[in-house]
């Protein structure tokens, strides 16, 4: 299998080259226009393939590309590639409004090649171990009665599309977790700093499941938390390495096994594991699709929302 990774910055250096550089069975090409950086990373992982663009990729034979580029840049890339019948993967926001994210989609589905949002979150593997692995229903017939998921943090208030689009979008997707959050149906606190969004918190209820996702961007510190409720049991993740399971009165607490590498502790391991299988196998679910598309539109209705609020007289 040959990927291309296009957009060499923070992300990419922190959370994807280390993992693909020791990923069996994988050849890699690196593209970026900086060609002293594309350079110097090739040399740093031994690449021996690279590009400075994404035309220069596809004339290699690549079976997948992966962006890691500005949220802006993603769209043309997207549409570059699904039109030359190639996977992508793309890190999340897959554009920056609703519109254009479901053009896209439209797109893949036309031909019939995947598009892979790139949620991290919905991998996490202590979460899975603990939630997912038998949640949200299992067979002993207990129901997720309420999910709230938070993430803060310090002196960073935006403006709205900025704050929703390339932040807040972690939240909200995370807890929409049936695919199918409407904005009729959410109950929104919006609060402003000087024409600036500093914190958002939506909260909304499917039969009988209650689900949450807060925002504060005016945080005394960088700060990410997890609750999960069930009949009479709960659990607590204080970040993505350590929480706690309360049942019986009694509490137990929960981490990942010694030496979990900081990128599999966040999920980029079990979601390029997805990512690669979706190559192989040339298909994507349906569902994850659904999820996708879902949470861009509520991101973007939630964008129109805050905006006519701000400027409300």
């Amino acid at each position: 299998m040959k990927i291309a990774s296009i957009g060499l910055g923070d992300i990419a250096q922190k959370a994807y080259l280390p993992l693909m550089a020791n990923w069996p069975g994988l050849e890699w090409v690196l593209c970026s226009r900086d060609s002293a950086k594309r350079a110097a990373l090739a040399t740093q992982y031994r690449v021996s393939e690279t590009a400075s663009d994404i035309h220069e990729c596809l004339a290699l034979g690549v079976d997948g590309v992966m962006i890691h580029s500005a949220t802006d840049s993603h769209a043309a890339l997207i549409r570059t590639c699904l039109q030359a019948g190639v996977p992508v993967f793309v890190d999340k926001p897959v554009a920056p409004s609703g519109a254009e994210v479901e053009a896209l989609f439209n797109l893949a589905e036309q031909q019939q090649i995947p598009l892979f949002a790139g949620f991290n979150r919905r991998y996490l593997p202590l979460l899975n171990i603990h939630l997912n692995g038998q949640r949200p229903e299992d067979e002993l017939g207990t129901p997720l009665l309420s999910l709230r998921w938070e993430k803060h943090r310090h002196a960073l208030p935006d403006a709205p599309r900025r704050f929703v689009f390339d932040d807040f979008i972690h939240p909200l997707d995370s807890i929409n977790v049936h695919g199918d959050i409407n904005i009729d149906d959410l109950d929104v606190f919006a609060q402003f700093s000087e024409g600036l969004l500093g914190r958002l918190d939506v909260r909304w209820h499917r039969d009988n499941s209650l689900f949450e996702a807060s925002m504060n961007r005016q945080y005394g510190v960088n700060k990410e938390t997890i609750a999960a409720a069930y009949r009479n049991e709960c659990y607590f993740f204080d970040g993505f390495t350590r929480g706690a399971r309360m049942q019986d009165n009694v509490t137990t607490q929960l981490t990942l096994p010694d030496w979990t590498g900081m990128q599999a502790s966040k999920g980029f391991a079990a979601m390029l594991s997805h990512w690669f299988e979706v190559v192989s196998e040339g298909r994507i679910d349906a569902a994850l699709t659904a999820r996708n598309v879902s949470s861009h539109w509520a991101a973007e209705d939630l964008v129109a929302y805050c905006e006519a609020l701000r400027d409300s007289p």
